[in-house]
């Protein structure tokens, strides 16, 4: 793996993780919950641009990879976070 795609796919990882963040925080199948799974996809793609990746299949596999890691991580982090203050306020 060359060092642009390690940089890339570590730079996907930490912009989607908070995506997965507020994604957790919405209700499913809603505007907002589309919104921030779909909002980082045009820097993706800026991207692939800037470290001259191009759209071989090899990078899919790193990058969407990441991509899902990154939502689901941090859809976890709220529920870590998040839902022992909504419990304790009840």
């Amino acid at each position: 793996m060359n060092d642009s795609l390690f940089w890339a796919t570590l730079y996907v990882f930490l912009l989607t993780l908070p995506f997965g963040y507020w994604r957790a925080s919405v209700k499913k199948l809603s505007w907002k919950w589309f919104l921030f799974i779909h909002l980082p996809i045009p820097f993706i793609i800026f991207l692939r641009f800037y470290f001259e990746l191009g759209f071989s299949f090899y990078t899919f596999l790193f990058l969407d990879t990441c991509f899902i890691l990154g939502q689901f991580i941090g859809g976890k982090l709220y529920l870590k976070f998040k839902k022992p203050k909504e419990e304790n306020q009840k």
